[in-house]
């Protein structure tokens, strides 16, 4: 008997949305398990997190640079796609405030994610081109219409500001909460500046 087909809508399809799922839930478990430990911790944590066997984690990444990428991408999506509810519910300038703090605390609550990307494994060469094609789009947004309403008076590369919140989430603090709750209070003292008419 042959197989069904995918325009039958029988097994084929139904494989490939369990798979979806198993690569959801992995995922999210993986996201969780690398806040909680960091992004070496071991991956049977993960795989049981997501109610899975360790043959399906290794069959959907191989490595564990792919599942660090794909936990990096989807918290990055993430961030873009927030900052469209933030613009439709804030005026400018506040949905600039509370897009930045989301993403200041995305970045300081990723135990180790910051190490691994910077590592120099070319496994994560392709996350800049993809930091830079959304994220930094996505801020650059934000500042233009902050500064067309006239919320901040002060022009910044959204790369460049991104970079630097970055530095300020990873100076070496102690904790994720101790050093995320620093980089919160340093980034607050960046927005502002942006408002400053200082030019000099």
């Amino acid at each position: 008997m042959p197989r069904t087909t995918d325009g039958d809508g029988g097994e084929p399809r139904r494989q490939r949305a369990d798979a979806r799922l198993n690569v959801d839930a992995l995922v999210e478990a993986a996201k969780a398990v690398f806040a909680e430990s960091g992004v070496d911790a071991p991956v049977r944590s993960i795989a049981e997190r997501a109610g899975v066997g360790v043959g399906t984690l290794y069959r959907h990444f191989p490595l564990r640079s792919d599942l660090i990428s794909a936990v990096f991408r989807r918290e990055m999506d993430a961030c873009v796609a927030a900052a469209t509810d933030l613009e439709a519910a804030y005026p400018p300038g506040e949905a600039l405030d509370r897009w930045v703090m989301r993403y200041t605390q995305f970045v300081a609550t990723k135990r180790g994610l910051a190490g691994a990307l910077h590592s120099g494994d070319p496994a994560y060469e392709p996350l800049a081109e993809y930091f830079s094609t959304r994220l930094a789009p996505t801020l650059e947004r934000l500042l233009d219409a902050a500064t067309e309403s006239g919320d901040i008076s002060q022009h910044v590369v959204a790369g460049e500001f991104l970079g630097a919140v970055a530095n300020l989430c990873h100076d070496g603090g102690p904790t994720p909460s101790r050093s995320g709750g620093r980089a919160e209070r340093m980034v607050r003292l960046l927005l502002a500046g942006l408002r400053s008419q200082d030019v000099g």
